[in-house]
């Protein structure tokens, strides 16, 4: 547990080390507005990966890519320095997706409400495909409204359906 709080810890550094470093000392002209987003530190303090972001094209990307390629033993050499740890993990720098992802996910998601509403708005003035009773009776075998029996059946009809079978087993 504590050798995973250290390489947080070590991370947190890290990463305030490097963007300052980017935004003070490293004067590359290649180096786009990049911000730093996350370091991640392997449970040995062997390795990190510094994750970042660039505002802009596809080709200041790439660019700063390079920059941040070349300024690495720059970068690498700060963060002993300022951290003074026995072993100085060596950076490597990947290009943060996340905030495109999020716009993608954004995106969809506006889609998606544009074709909901759409559906709303078409179900609004949309009748049953079928009657507005689906389980109505057959005419011939209509209700009715005097005594609420069917086609004039009475008790007496359904007493001597029965037949004396019933008469019979009630004794």
């Amino acid at each position: 547990m504590s050798d995973n709080s250290r390489a947080i810890r070590l991370g947190e550094a890290i990463k305030t080390i490097v963007a300052t470093m980017l935004e003070q000392r490293i004067k590359d002209p290649r180096l786009g507005f990049v911000t730093v987003t996350d370091v991640n530190v392997t449970g040995d303090l062997q390795n990190a990966t510094v994750f970042y972001t660039v505002l802009g094209t596809e080709e200041e990307a790439t660019a700063t890519a390079a920059a941040l390629e070349s300024a690495k033993g720059l970068l690498r050499s700060e963060v002993g320095k300022r951290t003074g740890v026995r072993l100085t993990p060596t950076l490597a720098f990947q290009l943060d997706h996340t905030p495109q992802t999020a716009a993608d996910i954004a995106e969809a998601l506006r889609i998606a409400a544009a074709r909901d509403a759409e559906v709303r708005a078409l179900a609004e003035g949309a009748t049953y495909a079928g009657d507005a009773d689906p389980y109505r009776r057959p005419e011939d075998a209509s209700v009715d409204e005097t005594d609420g029996e069917a086609d004039g059946e009475s008790d007496a009809d359904v007493s001597d359906a029965v037949g004396p079978a019933y008469d019979e087993a009630s004794r």
